[in-house]
């Protein structure tokens, strides 16, 4: 990326639009309803050849800076001050708005390079409210249309001539070539005892999910030392998945915030419908999944849900407790969650609980370190020759039921895949071996190869028998 864009603007002028046109995805939640952005979100845009950084920022609600409105417009603020450009989005259909006028002025007293972009001028009637847009002072408008994809290449010369082509363009520079994935040679992957390392460089995907008003911004706040997100008293203040990048030791963390998920039967409005399908896509890019619960109210229903379908989607999972800073007696409090973490989660048993308050900064690196440990388990691979000789040992000691008189035989095993561990295991009728003796066989993978609280599956598949054909023939 060569240079940093802001889009701003008063509410429902198609900003969101337009940064889902630049970035060529639909990133951010897009609705008629005016103010659906709040946090400012960053994404990689490209028009024609310029490649740059763009930022998503809430509309101009002028208010109070305590109010939410104002929390917003001061993030909004943020991303102005760190941008090197300004787009100025002002509705060409609709005319300007005293909003229009406050902001234009507030932008030229910044200096700082400004676009002035008229969208929906593909709109009937709509010349007027361009031509009106000349009264900002911020020099000729660009006419879009955001939503037709309208006006891309004038846009893009307005850029290069608002930034400059030195910034627009600048010089490449060497080609270095990148690193590979490992490649096993031919023995390794013949070697039934070869393990591969886990490989703690790799930047890593966690995604931050919960309840509304269970604290999951400000926890992502405290990560990063700033105020990064938009937190308040308002439960359900988070709609867009937002991803922020630091460093953990070294470590690349690529975090997700995301909006609050109540029960199904609650979520009635389209963009709370958008704002929740936007936090499962997030569950499913991320690696390992930090489910928040709030420790005054801990154990809803609604929190073992999210639990289980973190589970369902394969992915690792940790539990952190937050407000732990409100909690009496913690001592006897944090044993009866452990007591009821392994009663209420037996398809995670071992799961990762970590007591953490986002607000003073309690147990964070307890949290990461569990995050990190948990990933490990996640990644794990083992190999065919202990494999085998486990599940020797746990047929000896627990042999398979008989099913309709028959004896169930388990030949061979084998990990067929990582992230979530997967194992292979071949038999003799695989339709008929019983639920019960499968969770015995994972309980025993989680106890002897230490596997706690990640998903773990177990797939059978039948031997062939090459003398099949020539039963059917007597």
């Amino acid at each position: 990326m060569t240079f940093t864009v802001a889009i701003v603007g008063r509410p429902n002028v198609g900003k969101s639009t337009l940064f889902n046109r630049l970035v060529g995805k639909k990133l951010a939640l897009v609705d008629d309803t005016p103010g659906v952005t709040r946090d400012r979100r960053p994404g990689d845009a490209k028009l024609v050849d310029l490649r740059f950084t763009i930022i998503d920022t809430a509309g101009l609600e002028q208010s109070a800076p305590e109010t939410l409105q104002g929390r917003m417009w001061a993030q909004t603020e943020e991303a102005i001050e760190e941008a090197d450009l300004t787009l100025f989005v002002v509705d060409a259909k609709y005319g300007l708005t005293p909003a229009d006028q406050t902001l234009g002025e507030m932008l030229r007293r910044r200096g700082k390079p400004v676009v002035l972009v008229a969208n929906k001028s593909e709109a009937r009637g709509s010349d007027g409210g361009f031509y009106d847009a000349y009264t900002l002072g911020l020099g000729e408008p660009c006419p879009i249309s955001a939503e037709h994809g309208q006006g891309m290449i004038d846009l893009r010369d307005a850029i290069v001539a608002a930034i400059g082509e030195d910034v627009a363009f600048p010089p490449e520079d060497d080609f270095e070539e990148a690193e590979t994935d490992v490649v096993l040679s031919a023995e390794e992957e013949e070697d039934e005892d070869y393990e591969p390392a886990y490989d703690d460089t790799k930047p890593l995907r966690v995604a931050i999910i919960g309840r509304p008003n269970a604290g999951k911004s400000t926890l992502i706040n405290r990560f990063l030392g700033e105020d990064r997100l938009l937190t308040g008293p308002e439960a359900g203040i988070t709609r867009d998945s937002i991803s922020v990048e630091w460093d953990w030791r070294g470590r690349t963390i690529k975090m997700f915030d995301t909006a609050g998920m109540r029960r199904k039967a609650k979520v009635t409005e389209k963009l709370e419908k958008l704002s929740v399908a936007d936090s499962l896509r997030s569950i499913r890019f991320a690696e390992t999944v930090v489910i928040v619960f709030d420790s005054t109210i801990p154990f809803e229903k609604q929190d073992l849900q999210l639990v289980d379908l973190v589970i369902r989607e394969g992915r690792a999972a940790v539990l952190a407790f937050n407000k732990w800073d409100l909690v009496e007696d913690a001592q006897a409090f944090l044993a009866d969650l452990r007591e009821k973490t392994e009663r209420l989660l037996p398809q995670a048993r071992g799961i990762r609980a970590v007591p953490i308050s986002g607000q003073t900064g309690y147990g964070l690196d307890r949290l990461m370190q569990s995050i990190i440990d948990t990933d490990k388990v996640w990644n794990r691979r083992i190999s065919t020759a202990k494999l085998n000789r486990w599940l020797d040992m746990q047929v000896t000691q627990h042999p398979p039921p008989a099913v309709s008189g028959r004896r169930l035989r388990l030949k061979y095993m084998t990990q067929v895949k990582a992230r979530p561990p997967a194992f292979m295991i071949s038999c003799t009728r695989p339709e008929a071996i019983p639920e019960s003796y499968t969770r015995y066989l994972v309980n025993g993978l989680r106890k002897d190869f230490d596997m706690p609280g990640v998903p773990i599956r177990v797939h059978y598949r039948g031997s062939d028998n090459p003398f099949e054909h020539k039963a059917k023939k007597r």
